[in-house]
């Protein structure tokens, strides 16, 4: 019976290269000042012999780096014998194609293979897995919320998106109750907790470099008579005239419609320092200014705000839907005479489409500087006559998404219902703010025809 691998932690300058065993394993200076900085992170496979000698089967790269780079100790696994290392490689591939093979077991798999040594790159070609689906595998099991998700039955998507979120346990309770009870719109729910944590740290950041400026912050800003805090422009003077910026005695973090943060003078104590109330106490005539905001209007702001967010997410999702549909072998069903449809109904599509955009949905690589006249998709283009379906359908999709607004919610467009209508027909999961476009208007031609 072979004995179970072992890890060790040995001096790399004891250890015996094989010569001859890896023909391209030059070391380059980058290579070895990564070593030296950060050690070896992934074992060498070797086998101890008789006399004690242990010969380095994998990684004998990473051997002599960690040599030249004077490291004193690197981890080692230690198998029973020179042949135990294909038998280990080939045992878990056997395993990763049972096709009853859980997720969670092919996490397993992939984690065992990773520890004697085998590279991301290598599993996924030994298995015929994707690189991507291989790493994120590794990155889940790597954390205890991915494991642990994993030995609940979690997909490793759902797992590795529970692990990317494994400080935050309202984020992870979210993500969990999404996945039990509308699994399809975790994608969305996802992007929208990225965004918003994105935007906590922006805050964050901000009111971090205003408070080292000596600068005061306050929470919180009314607008009326009873508020402590109202903003310089609601103001006037003790000499009657309209408060500025330099009145201020502190700020005012104000998120706007797009959903970013900027800062709003204010005055904090205002009564008390000489300040009165710059509007009119009353509604009686034109010409007076606009009074406080009532709280249908303030109502109406947060929805603005919220919605316009959620756009946001949506936005992120969706592009990255298109990118993944048009990287299949085919193209969907019905492509043709969608984008014959776009052109003729929607000749924006055609002649407004972001470059950018499209290149990304097509999977294009994307080059040079965004100067003017700069277009990747084109470049991308001239350069290949291969899949000139996906450029099209990047071309119309990226058309689209030009005329879509975080706002659009607001005020949707037939395009909009045409282009979110068809994502849908081809399997997409729209968002609750793109349902509100979608549910807007009356049903597409594509409909009515059906």
């Amino acid at each position: 019976m072979n004995a179970t691998p072992t890890l060790e932690m040995l001096d790399p300058a004891t250890l015996t290269v094989d010569v001859n065993v890896r023909k391209d394993a030059a070391l380059t200076t980058d290579f070895v000042a990564s070593i030296a900085e950060h050690g070896v992170m992934e074992p060498v496979i070797a086998h101890r012999k008789e006399d004690g000698t242990v010969h380095v089967l994998m990684g004998q790269r990473r051997t002599r780096a960690a040599v030249e780079a004077e490291r004193p100790l690197i981890p080692v696994m230690i198998i029973d014998s020179p042949e135990e290392a294909e038998r280990i490689v080939t045992q878990v591939v056997e395993n990763i194609q049972r096709a009853e093979l859980t997720e969670a077991d092919e996490a397993d798999a992939y984690h065992q293979l990773s520890l004697i040594g085998v590279s991301a790159a290598a599993i996924a070609k030994k298995t015929g897995r994707t690189k991507t689906t291989v790493e994120s595998a590794l990155k889940a099991k790597s954390t205890e919320t991915g494991a642990a998700a994993l030995g609940k039955g979690y997909t490793i998507e759902e797992a590795l998106i529970l692990a990317e979120f494994e400080s935050d346990e309202d984020a992870t309770a979210e993500l969990e109750s999404v996945i039990m009870d509308e699994p399809d719109m975790l994608l969305h729910v996802t992007q929208q907790l990225r965004d918003k944590r994105d935007r906590a740290a922006a805050l964050a950041a901000l009111t971090a470099e205003l408070e080292a400026a000596g600068t005061i912050v306050v929470p919180e800003c009314g607008y009326g008579e009873d508020s402590e805090t109202l903003r310089v422009s609601s103001l006037k003077r003790a000499d009657g005239e309209p408060a500025t910026d330099e009145d201020g005695n502190a700020v005012y973090i104000a998120t706007d419609y797009r959903g970013e943060h900027s800062t709003v003078a204010v005055v904090t104590g205002w009564k008390d320092l000489g300040f009165t109330l710059r509007y009119y106490s009353g509604y009686g005539t034109s010409s007076a200014p606009k009074g406080p905001m009532t709280e249908e209007q303030k109502a109406e702001r947060k929805t603005l705000i919220e919605n316009n967010k959620l756009m946001q997410s949506a936005t992120t999702v969706r592009r990255e839907w298109v990118k993944n549909l048009l990287a299949k072998k085919q193209p969907p069903k019905g492509w043709q005479y969608f984008t014959v449809h776009a052109i003729t109904h929607h000749p924006e599509t055609a002649s407004g489409y972001d470059g950018e955009v499209a290149a990304e949905m097509a999977g294009a690589k994307i080059e040079g500087s965004k100067t003017w006249g700069w277009n990747p998709l084109r470049t991308h283009v001239a350069k290949s006559a291969a899949r000139p379906e996906v450029s099209l359908l990047a071309l119309v999709c990226a058309g689209y998404e030009k005329t879509i607004a975080k706002d659009s919610w607001r005020s949707p467009s037939q395009a909009h219902r045409d282009y979110l209508n068809q994502l849908v027909l081809w399997g997409y999961t729209a968002s609750e703010v793109e349902q509100i476009i979608i549910g807007s208007g009356q049903p597409t031609e594509e409909e009515s025809a059906a």
